[in-house]
């Protein structure tokens, strides 16, 4: 008989009840018609490696991973992206036939398409890019907008020596800057980048001076939720593009997705009306 099993994938993390990442993977299945599932599993750190040799025997072909297992992962699978091992993370697992996992890092290339698709005038060579912040967001930040030519990142974040260890991987491009001095660094960016969960609901606001931002100036921000945050107000009233961080959710799963169902998928409004349902 021919092998029909379903298709499964999910994804991995403590605490994991919060991610929109199975409203996401459940709207594209529908949309395509895929007799296939995505579920949230939560798995506690001591249990994780024996979780996923155990999930390929299952019917599963692949996972998301996220807080906090996103670096241990590259201590268990099998296979490591180039990208992957640069960020120093994975976010995106491939489970192949014969058992192996393979671990990738797709939050670069989620971040790069959602400013693409949100600010198409930006062009990388433009000038000098401020990030915020020096966890793992910023990491995938980084190697995307160097891979990308930006010419310069101005990095700061509250504990200088995480930035200082960015510098430290990442090389000469990267100027390290005290949290006390991004109002400066953000007039003289042609992109500014906020990474950390500073403006997030349930967080302290990211109280940095905002009035260097111009017109000429592209903003995005990594929190989603609230959907604008004042980062992104302040960015609007000025005149500047302003990307919000829904679409790298989204993009980040596109190549996960194809990867474990066959299928691309669109991007498109009602996406993101099921995200955000």
């Amino acid at each position: 008989m021919t092998d029909m099993r379903i298709p499964l994938a999910g994804v991995i993390g403590t605490p994991i009840a919060h991610s929109k990442s199975p409203r996401l993977h459940r709207h594209w299945l529908r949309t395509y018609g895929i007799n296939g599932h995505y579920i949230p599993m939560e798995v506690r750190a001591e249990d994780l490696e024996q979780v996923l040799r155990t999930l390929p025997k299952m019917g599963f072909v692949g996972a998301n991973v996220t807080i906090p297992h996103k670096e241990k992962v590259l201590t268990i699978a099998d296979q490591v992206t180039d990208r992957a091992t640069l960020i120093g993370a994975a976010n995106t697992l491939i489970f192949r036939p014969d058992g192996k996992i393979h671990a990738d890092n797709t939050d670069g290339y989620g971040f790069m398409e959602n400013l693409r698709r949100g600010a198409p005038g930006w062009d990388p060579a433009s000038g000098p890019a401020a990030v915020l912040g020096a966890g793992g967001a910023a990491r995938a930040v980084i190697c995307a907008l160097l891979d990308a030519g930006v010419p310069e990142i101005f990095l700061t974040n509250r504990t200088r020596v995480r930035a200082d260890k960015l510098k430290q991987d990442f090389g000469q491009r990267i100027c390290v800057v005290d949290w006390v001095q991004a109002g400066n660094i953000i007039e003289d960016a042609a992109l500014v980048v906020n990474t950390t969960s500073l403006g997030m609901i349930g967080k302290p606001e990211l109280r940095v001076p905002l009035d260097g931002i111009g017109p000429q100036t592209v903003v995005t921000d990594l929190v989603y939720n609230p959907l604008k945050t004042r980062l992104l107000q302040v960015a609007e009233e000025a005149g500047a593009t302003a990307v919000d961080g829904l679409g790298m959710l989204i993009y980040q799963a596109v190549p996960g997705f194809e990867r474990w169902f066959g299928i691309r998928p669109e991007i498109d409004d009602a996406t993101r009306a099921a995200v955000l349902a």
